[in-house]
């Protein structure tokens, strides 16, 4: 019964263990679906499941039919045509970092839209070539091409030839990467395999897409600076590019550095009006396709191409190349980096599609997902693209031009589908250092991003170091092995944040009961003889040790050690009685001989295991009081801890072998009449551990208690009732209502309710607290 009063309220219950909670509320009956019971329901079909699957395998069926024409056609065509003009540049600009001809990247930019008009659930996002993935293709391709040959078309000024048999192989790899990242991304939605996303923390992909923008960053300087910098795909490669250009700086081409700076400058400018004043603006400033038109005017009416021997982006060929098989070869030798390709175009579509879907209130599936990017790379692939996912600008752009579904995305490719077939001829004299500056003026976000370690540091210092290691990781060793290891890191802060948790010992605060650390309240009351140990983290093999260290610094005592030298001294005890050396006073002992002198020898040779056992003195005629005074040369520890309440509240699975350490301790405090209670654990905790045999004679499911104030209440009247001495004659009916008393301690008071004091034996006086505490009053 709960009575509110005011701000306060009084609840009315009995003082509960498990069991007599179990006892007085009966659990419902719930059945547990088997696995052949999920596997049935899998494979059951009827008309209104396969209608559903067909929805969710084509969700276009689902939002085309409620298309809004008069509400939403304008919009969508005005996002298309803006996106469109984007995607364009962007193709040719990230086909750059994936060091094949600058026409592939318009494939690149067409064919997952088409794939994702159909299949996919986001109505915001626009799929296609996205600099981090464009970079980790251009690594893979880096490293399987001939070294030679990739220098040798570098340094050539005239235009890149599609014949060439260097540019037919890095096509072959590209795609190839591309198709496998596709099939990955493919089985992954098939098996279901959405949630692998979640493993990827925010943490984690903003420092890698931030040590990738530093990739993109440094590999772009070659073209800006029309330099011959060698291909490097192995750990440190950033570096020994980084060599390579500075040893070259007298031979820059000053035509191309002045022509990239004037276009960075203007571009991040612009850039930076379109997100002060985007509220004002109608539709964001198309700045890429304003300084395309304008350099691609200046180069050929100046004819820059010969009279400052720039590089140009050469003959743009018409039309589609025929689908091409992948090379089963490549496919042996990339399956890893494909795998991290999949996962980061994966990771990096899903994060944009659920900021526009939160905002927008529609869901979004992420196995859906994984399907349509995986058919999408496979499709772009077989016809010579590369692997793409989503630029974080060109989304932004369709989304701030008022694309209100995939309409404006199938718009967009329609546009680059006009240059590929008839407009791409426009675009030959372009230089490439305008291509390189349009593509790290996309890169001013994934930049600014370095502004998150100030912010990640006042907020949780983990998330932090998961940042800074995995741009370290990314930037030293690649971005494929980068990011392998910084998901490892990440794994591994999570790994020593339970291994090594902040365990507290608790104490009563406010007079009340609530049980706060005791180190951060001054009014605290802890009961006499009792130790309240709180454990916020799963128990398992590695931290075990840890948790019964963390005991034993909280109780100030090893109980095994008290054990052993407690048994030590009876062997010594008995050894002294045998002799008639040794009587026993109501004052105490009293040793009849002064000389007496044991070997410590003789003690130290017995076995460990048989100094592990409880103490058992039925064999004596008296009782022992280890913490009373002993005979002469018997010392033993004295202890003033008589129970102790473990807070597993936050426990949420213990393992084998962390179970067979957890009963290890158990049974070390109860061998020294230390007894030990649980509470706060879930059901399911108790059931594992009954499953699994850890109660005995000596560890009882009886010491579960619901709550830590549970465990208190029954620790106080247990001791009080042990203390009364009641005869039968003076024997009455009784029962203990606990409050707080003013000075901050617990008290009890008196009054009659009908039943029987039962024994002095644990077991039954545990059955009374359960059975006849009717009411305890908790004030606060």
């Amino acid at each position: 019964m709960i009575e509110p009063i005011g701000n306060q309220y009084v609840v009315a219950r009995p003082v509960y263990s498990a069991n007599a909670f179990g006892e007085e509320h009966k659990k419902k009956q719930r059945y547990h679906k088997t696995f052949l019971d999920h596997l049935k329901v899998c494979c059951s079909c009827s008309s209104q499941k396969a209608k559903k699957i067909a929805l969710s395998l084509f969700p276009i069926a689902s939002w085309l039919p409620a298309y809004q024409i008069k509400e939403w056609l304008l919009s969508d065509i005005v996002s298309g045509i803006s996106t469109g003009l984007v995607a364009v540049l962007q193709g040719l600009a990230f086909a750059l970092l994936v060091t094949v001809p600058p026409s592939y990247g318009l494939y690149a930019a067409f064919f997952p839209v088409l794939v994702y008009f159909f299949l996919g659930t986001s109505k915001h996002i626009s799929v296609g070539p996205f600099p981090v993935l464009s970079m980790m293709v251009g690594a893979v391709v880096a490293k399987l091409s001939p070294s030679e040959s990739t220098t040798t078309v570098e340094i050539s000024n005239s235009s890149i030839s599609n014949d060439s048999s260097t540019d037919e192989y890095k096509v072959m790899v590209a795609a190839t990467v591309t198709v496998l990242s596709g099939i990955i991304q493919l089985l992954m939605g098939v098996l279901r395999f959405g949630f692998v996303v979640i493993y990827l923390s925010e943490s984690l992909i903003s420092g890698f897409t931030t040590a990738a923008a530093v990739h993109v960053l440094v590999s772009q300087l070659k073209f800006m600076l029309q330099l011959t910098v060698p291909a490097y795909s192995d750990p440190f490669s950033i570096f020994k590019v980084l060599n390579s250009v500075f040893t070259q700086l007298e031979k820059t081409n000053i035509a191309d550095l002045v022509t990239s700076l004037i276009i960075l400058l203007i571009v991040f400018v612009v850039k930076e009006m379109n997100q002060r004043y985007k509220a004002k603006l109608p539709v964001p400033i198309p700045i890429e396709l304003i300084m395309t038109v304008i350099a691609t005017g200046v180069s050929y009416g100046f004819d820059f191409k010969n009279r400052f021997d720039v590089a140009v982006v050469g003959e743009m060929n018409r039309g589609f190349h025929t689908p091409m098989a992948p090379d089963m070869q490549i496919f042996q030798e990339t399956i890893g980096d494909s795998f991290s390709i999949a996962v980061v175009g994966f990771a990096v579509a899903f994060s944009v599609a659920s900021v526009y879907s939160l905002k927008y209130d529609y869901p979004i599936d992420g196995n859906q997902e994984l399907i349509a990017l995986g058919l999408s790379n496979i499709l772009s692939g077989s016809f010579k693209g590369f692997a793409g996912s989503t630029a974080l600008s060109r989304s932004g752009v369709q989304e701030s031009t008022g694309g209100k579904t995939q309409i404006a995305g199938i718009l967009s490719a329609s546009i680059v589908l006009m240059v590929i077939l008839a407009l791409g001829f426009l675009l030959e004299p372009l230089q490439k250092s305008v291509l390189a500056a349009l593509a790290l003026g996309n890169l001013k976000g994934m930049l600014m991003q370095f502004t998150e370690i100030r912010r990640l540091w006042r907020k949780d210092k983990y998330d932090c170091l998961i940042w800074i290691m995995t741009f370290i990781f990314a930037i030293v060793l690649g971005l494929g092995l980068g990011l392998a290891a910084g998901v490892a890191f990440q794994l591994l802060t999570i790994v020593f944040r339970t291994q090594f948790p902040k365990c507290s010992t608790l104490a009563n605060v406010g007079r009340s009961n609530i049980y706060k650390n005791q180190k951060d309240y001054s009014d605290m009351y802890e009961p006499e003889g009792v130790k309240i140990f709180r454990c916020p983290a799963p128990i398992y093999f590695a931290n075990i040790h840890f948790f019964k260290q963390k005991i034993i610094d909280a109780v100030g005592f090893n109980p095994l050690r008290i054990l052993r030298k407690r048994n030590k001294a009876l062997k010594k005890i008995r050894k002294l009685q045998k002799k008639g050396l040794l009587q026993m006073t109501p004052k105490g002992f009293i040793c009849t001989s002064d000389g007496f002198k044991d070997s410590d020898d003789e003690l130290d040779n017995n076995e460990i295991e048989e100094l592990d056992q409880p103490i058992n003195t039925t064999d004596l005629p008296f009782q022992i009081d280890w913490n009373a005074d002993l005979p002469l040369n018997i010392s033993v520890p004295k202890i003033s801890l008589h129970s102790l309440i473990l807070d597993f509240s936050a426990v949420s699975f213990l393992d084998i072998s962390s179970m067979r350490g957890l009963k290890t301790i158990l049974k070390e405090f109860i061998r020294i009449n230390v007894d030990v209670y649980i509470a706060g654990s879930d059901d399911d905790f108790i059931e594992k551990l009954a499953q699994c045999e850890f109660f005995d004679d000596e560890v009882k499911d009886s010491i579960f208690f619901l709550t830590i104030h549970d465990a208190v209440l029954h620790i106080l009247m247990k001791k009080d009732y042990n203390a009364s001495k009641l005869n039968p004659t003076q024997e009455k009916e009784k029962k203990f209502d606990f409050t707080i008393n003013t000075n901050g301690g617990l008290r009890n008071r008196e009054c009659q309710v009908h039943g029987k004091v039962p024994s002095t034996e644990p077991s039954p006086a545990l059955s009374f607290l359960t059975r006849k505490i009717r009411q305890v009053h908790l004030t606060r």
